[in-house]
């Protein structure tokens, strides 16, 4: 007859999630309400009137399905590029991720070098600090040794100029003493 069974359509409502129970109530209470409209029109029987009844739920359920298979394509479409997109960002994020190890290991070996100079350098600089203070604590001693030096050469020209100071005061003639005279003194 080309009627879908009361549970063919209950099947299709419960594959596109409107509980069955709900359609079948809608379909008793379509069918009670026709039956009672049915009775004050006498030119429609009661059985024409479930079968309009019935082709209007199966016109009802086509469209919902026809909704249902757009709003499923729609939704496998996005789920399509979605995926398509993820994948491609999963790509190049992997990409990304072997160029940054990369770039790890070259400044690792780069900071390894630049340790290896810092420690050679500060090496150096424990050398010159050690040169730099035993260079000061000679120059300590030859200030010393210097000023001691200084002193006596200063108290040996200060004696010296005034002795030549009391010798002219006392500029007269006076005999020199012969090599014998200094000879015999001595002996």
């Amino acid at each position: 007859l080309g009627i879908p069974s009361p549970f063919a359509i209950r099947s299709q409502r419960h594959a596109a999630g409107i509980p069955a129970m709900k359609c079948f109530r809608s379909a008793i209470v379509l069918a009670l309400a026709g039956a009672a409209s049915a009775r004050e029109q006498a030119s429609v029987t009661p059985v024409q009137k479930v079968i309009e009844l019935m082709e209007g739920m199966l016109a009802k359920g086509k469209e919902e399905k026809h909704d249902e298979q757009v709003q499923f394509a729609a939704f496998k479409q996005f789920c399509d590029d979605t995926t398509v997109e993820k994948k491609r960002s999963i790509a190049e994020a992997e990409e990304k991720i072997e160029v940054l190890k990369a770039d790890i290991e070259s400044h690792a070996a780069h900071a390894a070098r630049l340790t290896k100079e810092i420690a050679e350098h500060d090496a150096d600089i424990a050398t010159w600090k050690g040169d730099s203070k035993a260079a000061t604590n000679v120059r300590a001693i030859d200030k010393a040794n210097y000023d001691a030096t200084h002193k006596d050469y200063s108290e040996s020209i200060d004696a010296l100029q005034r002795a030549i100071a009391v010798l002219k005061k006392q500029a007269h003639d006076r005999p020199q003493a012969s090599f014998a005279q200094v000879s015999a003194l001595k002996s």
